[in-house]
């Protein structure tokens, strides 16, 4: 078989592959919603309801709300290098860019989405 066949054959199967690829995944080929960042981002978009004292005072002296910081998740950006572990607590940092001004948020979660499905806003500090 001469280098040519050969070629032929690979761009061939290269081509039926990325057909077959996108009849079964279809969108989730070309996305990036598989990666860990924005995993994380859709979490908070679905589960981020409470907020503890302090972080609800600095939203009021911002005039933000808890709804509208999980409504902007998705478009927010979480800093994967301050991940903070505290037993089965995931502790996030999530900088959000708002009308208003920038933002950086301290979420925590439960490890096991499972036992415990919300995400509590710890802080939020003005960039």
């Amino acid at each position: 078989m001469d280098l040519q066949r050969r070629l032929k054959l690979y761009l061939f199967g290269l081509i039926l592959g990325g057909i077959l690829a996108w009849f079964f995944y279809g969108e989730r080929l070309t996305n990036a919603e598989w990666t860990p960042a924005e995993r994380i981002k859709l979490r908070l978009s679905n589960t981020l309801v409470k907020a503890t004292p302090s972080a609800l005072d600095s939203l009021q002296r911002w005039s933000l709300g808890v709804d509208e910081l999980r409504a902007r998740s998705r478009e927010a950006t979480v800093l994967m290098d301050k991940i903070q572990r505290k037993g089965d607590t995931l502790i996030y940092t999530v900088h959000y860019q708002l009308a208003s001004g920038n933002y950086e948020a301290h979420v925590a979660v439960n490890r096991d989405h499972r036992a415990d499905s919300t995400a509590v806003l710890l802080g939020i500090t003005s960039r």
